[in-house]
C-alpha cells in the first residue's frame, strides 16, 4: 500500500508539472522516467504526438567505459547520448520534463548531461 501512496503523489506532480510544459516541434520536450534500476529519457514533440529519440541505460549504445557505471554516472552519460542524437537530428532548444520528480540525483543528472551535450533549455 506505501507504494500506492507514494507512486499517486509523484502522478499529482506529474500533471502538475505537464499542464505547464507541452513540447512544439521546434522546442521539443525531454521526458525523464527514473525507476529503481534503470534511467530513461526521451524527446517528445507533442504537435505531432510522435518520439523524436530515446535513450535509456538498457541502449547498446550506451556503453561506459571499464567498469560497470552504476546511478548519477549513468545518468549523465544518457544526457549526453541524448544531446548527441538531438543534435544529429538538428534539435537545439528543448523543454524539460522531470515527470514528477524531484530535480536532484539522477534526474539532473540527465539535465547536466544534456547541457553538456549541448541542448539548451
Amino acid at each position: 500500500m506505501a507504494n500506492k501512496r507514494v507512486d499517486s503523489a509523484r502522478l499529482r506532480r506529474k500533471v502538475r508539472v505537464r499542464k505547464k510544459i507541452v513540447g512544439t516541434d521546434s522546442r521539443p520536450r525531454i521526458c525523464v522516467f527514473r525507476s529503481n534500476k534503470h534511467i530513461y529519457a526521451q524527446v517528445i514533440s507533442d504537435d505531432q504526438g510522435k518520439t523524436l529519440a530515446t535513450v535509456s541505460t538498457l541502449s547498446d549504445s550506451l556503453e561506459p567505459s571499464g567498469k560497470k557505471a552504476k546511478g548519477v554516472e549513468v545518468a549523465k552519460l544518457v544526457g549526453l547520448a541524448l544531446a548527441k542524437i538531438c543534435q544529429e537530428k538538428n534539435i537545439t532548444q528543448v523543454v524539460f520534463d522531470r515527470n514528477g520528480f524531484l530535480f536532484h540525483g539522477r534526474v539532473k543528472a540527465v539535465a547536466d548531461g544534456a547541457r553538456e551535450g549541448g541542448l539548451k533549455f
